[in-house]
């Protein structure tokens, strides 16, 4: 049709002229699209439209229908109300690339008489002939966009089986000027991504990863605008993002992959939305090459660390033991309950310092059942630990020798990370000097910035050469050798330590043993701990489980053999004395007193002293001698003679003396005899008072 055969009532209303291009780099680049799209207002007032909108909202926005378009529902808007007399775009596939959208809008313009123009004409979609011509240009430009759009896909993963095409790549690689892919000559950046490693490989968890290396002040590198790995790098404290990035990308491993994600279609309020960057599993992806060029760890220790992250994954079942996370629990992720082959929680209770609990009722919460057992961690652990000590102290003083050379090497590194971060400081000081001598000095504008950042560079490099000079042998916390080989001797001293740190010994149970199952045998009240170590032997260990209320705060077994010994014969008080002078403490660590010791034998169920009891034949050395009337020397002279039989428990401990014996012939006659002898007589006792402080050897 003519421009002149338009209706007067077509000119009357609006003109459109819709402007769109697919991509952002075609907004940046493709300029000239853009230029004849926009020149298409110029051709709706040559139709004689003096209403001319232009609607450019929706450039860089793809019209395969998967991606809101503001300006063309815009423009369906209007149409609805019946403003629009003609919409001009410059071809087809400007306005609508999926057939939805494109029927959609051709029944709206024949609904309200109103046309499309581009630059072969005008058409009216009411008109059959001209529908037909416009559904053939609109499925012609969707068969299009999806014959594009495999081409490319296809030229792509066609380029990607053979290794060449160049995807983006870690920090640590660069492309090289063909197909080849190699790691980044700057050692400094070596050193960083081999240090995640090697720590990875010891602590076997990518959270302590990352706070050893906050803690040792290590630095990361970064591309300088956040996006391009091309740009210049900034170096920065790593972040927990930086660390497993590093451990999952398999191209650390010399890998070559591609697709391990995907896009996912699904419908929004009536709107079909692409989401992209689902993962998929490694055996899905597209392109797998092993070897494909140098890596930094191989294929296998890979796989290792993917599963280690696998097994450390927060509150996910596992099917081995977690990475040490420290805290109070020796056997937190460690032990498997044999009734339903589930992973254990720990619990903390009570106050701080909180006491740990093992528990077993992850069925509770997914299915209802009941909880299967639940147990204190002191004794498990106490057992375990005992265990290992027990294991590695015949490869002890090797094992420690291997740490003092860990030890070393953790220093080295440390060292050598530092010496090349002032290595690259002092290319920064010397690059600024260079620019700065290079400029004008006349030119004070340009002159000045190059000196303050010469003056940054400078300040940046004396940090640098303090934090190397702090890590001198002399200043560095590497331990003695001999120290090392003391403790070796003697591992329950080291482990017991006030200052051993609770993770260093949940990563030692871990490197032995790989997990231990656990089951309370009800009958006898014990623990049973099957001990599964890493080189595929098994040992079962027992522990007593605790009544309720008891605690594990009891006084030693020596101090539980005095007191037996001595409960028969002695009164509470006078083992007090003897308790504390042999140095016996409490289970709280405080000194004996009756009261102690009388709630000590309650609760042990161990019975009083004989001479303490009313309805007891056994007296003590003062109540003889009241019984005789005689003062206490008197009755201590018999038993010297061997006149008056006694027992004592131990030496210096009180005389036990039976009330029979006191009635004996020889005795009586002893006394009688000391009460008629002229010294006993002619000397009237005196009154002496007594203390309230006993005499060695005389009964409270």
């Amino acid at each position: 049709m003519n421009r002149t055969e338009l209706p007067e009532t077509v000119l009357q209303r609006r003109a459109i002229v819709y402007v769109r291009q697919s991509t952002v780099a075609q907004v940046q680049d493709n300029v000239e699209s853009q230029r004849r799209q926009y020149a298409l207002a110029d051709l709706a007032r040559a139709y004689g439209f003096r209403d001319v909108v232009t609607i450019d909202e929706d450039l860089g926005r793809s019209a395969s229908g998967t991606i809101a378009r503001p300006g063309f529902e815009a423009l369906v808007a209007q149409l609805c109300q019946g403003r629009v007399g003609a919409g001009f775009c410059l071809e087809a596939s400007r306005l609508a690339r999926n057939g939805r959208e494109w029927h959609h809008l051709l029944e709206l313009c024949g609904l309200v008489d109103a046309r499309v123009v581009d630059g072969d004409g005008a058409y009216d979609p009411s008109v059959p002939n001209d529908r037909l011509l416009l559904g053939l240009k609109g499925t012609i430009s969707e068969f299009e966009l999806t014959l594009m759009r495999r081409r490319l896909i296809d030229g792509a993963q066609a380029k990607a089986r053979r290794g060449e095409l160049h995807i983006p790549v870690p920090v640590g690689y660069l492309w090289a000027q063909g197909p080849a892919l190699e790691i980044d000559p700057d050692r400094r950046v070596q050193e960083a991504i081999r240090t995640v490693f090697r720590l990875f490989a010891r602590l076997e968890s990518a959270r302590q990863v990352h706070l050893s290396m906050c803690r040792e002040r290590h630095l990361f590198p970064r591309p300088s605008d956040g996006k391009r790995w091309g740009a210049p790098r900034c170096w920065t404290p790593p972040t927990y993002r930086n660390i497993i990035s590093v451990l999952q990308n398999p191209v650390y491993a010399g890998v070559y992959a591609y697709g391990k994600s995907t896009q996912r279609t699904q419908l929004v309020e009536g709107r079909l939305t692409k989401s992209y960057g689902h993962p998929r599993p490694m055996h899905l992806w597209t392109v797998l090459l092993r070897d494909h060029h140098a890596g930094y760890i191989c294929w296998e220790e890979f796989e290792r660390n993917q599963e280690r992250l696998r097994r450390n994954a927060h509150r996910r079942p596992a099917g081995s033991a977690k990475s040490a996370r420290g805290g109070g629990a020796l056997l937190s992720g460690l032990l498997r309950c044999r009734r339903c082959g589930r992973m254990l929680l720990v619990a903390y209770t009570g106050r701080p310092p909180r006491r740990a609990r093992y528990l077993c009722h992850r069925g509770r919460e997914a299915h209802g059942t009941a909880p299967c057992i639940s147990f204190g961690s002191s004794r498990p652990d106490d057992l375990v630990a005992a265990e290992v000590l027990r294991a590695v102290a015949p490869v002890a003083v090797e094992a420690a020798i291997a740490a003092m050379d860990l030890a070393q090497q953790q220093h080295a590194e440390r060292r050598r990370a530092l010496e090349l971060e002032k290595e690259q400081a002092n290319y920064e000081v010397r690059l600024a000097q260079r620019r700065y001598e290079a400029v004008d000095p006349d030119n004070r504008l340009v002159a000045a910035e190059l000196e303050a950042r010469w003056n940054a560079a400078l300040t940046q490099l004396r940090a640098c050469e303090q934090r190397v000079s702090e890590r001198e042998p002399s200043s560095a916390s590497v331990p003695d050798r001999e120290a090392l080989l003391r403790l070796a001797g003697d591992l329950r001293t080291a482990w017991d330590a006030s200052g051993a740190d609770a993770a260093l010994k949940q990563r030692l149970v871990r490197t032995l043993i790989e997990e231990v199952v656990v089951d309370i045998d009800d009958a006898r009240r014990e623990l049973v701990l099957i001990i599964h170590w890493r080189g595929g032997q098994h040992s079962e260990v027992r522990a007593r489980k605790p009544a309720t209320g008891e605690h594990r705060k009891r006084a030693s077994a020596n101090a539980d053999a005095m007191i037996r010994a001595m409960a028969g014969e002695q009164s509470d008080a006078a083992m007090a004395v003897r308790l504390n002078q042999a140095g016996h403490r409490t289970g709280h660590g405080l000194a004996w007193t009756h009261r102690r010791v009388a709630a000590y034998r309650r609760t042990a169920r161990i019975p009083a002293y004989a001479s303490g009891r009313q309805d007891s034949g056994w007296l003590t050395m003062r109540d003889a001698a009241a019984a005789l009337g005689v003062p206490n020397q008197a009755i201590r002279k018999l038993i010297q003679c061997g006149l008056l039989p006694a027992k004592q428990v131990m030496p210096d401990a009180p005389w036990q003396i039976r009330a029979e014996d006191l009635r004996a012939t020889h005795v009586l006659e002893a006394v009688h005899k000391r009460r008629r002898s002229p010294r006993g007589a002619s000397k009237p006792r005196r009154r002496v008072k007594r203390s309230t402080t006993p005499r060695r050897g005389d009964a409270q």
